[in-house]
């Protein structure tokens, strides 16, 4: 049990190091107009919370940095909920700019979280599996080629490129896009391969001549379903850190970003509300110098996706706890009016 002393002491030496990346000594401490006790006081705590694991030594300073124990103690214990009304009016207003599709909220909310905080923000799109068709569009590019766009109920939209069948006439890609709508609408996204194997491929082969010939072409639309969608803002922002000017840590960054599946997963499952993982507590290696903090959004029958932001364990936690918290209500609020108009 740390005494008044040790958690005003605590709270001082992160807050300070969270702002200038450097070491804090007992000195600099003591001239802290919050903290009234001399530096030879201060000296002795900081040296029992480096003895309970709170507080790391460098090599290089006499100063202490925090730990992995004393962060995670400070994010459960010691910071206050703040009000960010500026940062939160910017997303905000971005959000209720009148936006026609899922993706435009969610990839402008990405992009506006990495500027307000300098880390690498990431938002995982609901998953699909309860997510519906709308509409199918077929758009000819070229006497060859084609582009399918899918249009599901939460306003994902999805561009699928694909071969037209050599011979077919205009009339049966007119007649095949009025079958898939009558059909399709309504069907949840992973179940078209499945639907376009076995029901559309019978009626079809029923109303449309030679469609055998016409069947690996269009399948190309359907069995290229991704159940996840990651948007990804500020990658570079990780070079902006001191913590991370090392080659090796920076490629290992990269090559994750690379890998979505990789990222989804690690994103999938987020529990419900603000959920932070610092350093080792996350799973995947590549990380462990990194925290992530996620909080879920939610967007019509129940569908949930994660926002994220990851940056150095000396994170300004207490800033981005409450942006994260803002920006999952507003477009928790905003995707379910979208999704209600949209029904």
């Amino acid at each position: 049990m740390l005494t008044e002393r040790q958690l005003l002491i605590l709270q001082v030496i992160i807050d300070d190091f969270i702002e200038t990346a450097h070491p804090v000594g007992s000195r600099a401490i003591s001239k802290n107009g919050n903290v009234p006790y001399s530096a030879a006081t201060i000296r002795n705590e900081m040296a029992d919370l480096e003895d309970m694991g709170f507080l790391e030594k460098t090599h290089s300073s006499s100063g202490r940095i925090p730990s992995e124990k004393g962060y995670r103690y400070y994010v459960d214990h010691l910071i206050a909920p703040i009000t960010l009304k500026k940062d939160v009016n910017i997303i905000k207003n971005i959000i209720q700019d009148g936006f026609f599709e899922f993706e435009q909220v969610v990839q402008m909310s990405a992009e506006v979280l990495s500027k307000l905080t300098n880390y690498t923000s990431i938002i995982l799109g609901p998953e699909l599996y309860e997510t519906k068709l709308k509409q199918i569009q077929l758009i000819t590019l070229s006497d060859h080629t084609a582009v399918a766009i899918l249009v599901t109920n939460t306003g994902h939209v999805e561009h699928r490129s694909f071969s037209i069948p050599p011979d077919i006439k205009p009339s049966d890609l007119e007649k095949m896009v009025n079958i898939l709508n009558e059909r399709l609408n309504g069907v949840p996204i992973v179940r078209l391969p499945e639907m376009f194997r076995t029901e559309i491929a019978a009626l079809m082969k029923r109303y449309i001549n030679d469609f055998e010939k016409s069947y690996d072409y269009l399948k190309a639309v359907f069995f290229n379903e991704n159940p996840v969608k990651l948007y990804i803002g500020g990658k570079s922002n990780i070079l902006m850190q001191p913590e991370f000017n090392d080659v090796d840590k920076i490629r290992s960054f990269y090559s994750m970003m690379e890998r979505e599946d990789e990222i989804a997963n690690l994103l999938k499952g987020s529990e419900s509300g603000i959920k932070v993982t610092i350093g080792h507590e996350n799973e995947v290696e590549a990380i462990k110098d990194f925290s992530l903090i996620t909080a879920s959004y939610h967007l019509g029958e129940g569908q949930m996706g994660t926002i994220a932001l990851l940056g150095p364990t000396r994170m300004e936690y207490r800033k981005v706890i409450s942006l994260l918290k803002g920006l999952s209500n507003e477009m928790t609020d905003a995707l379910y009016l979208w999704y209600k108009n949209n029904e």
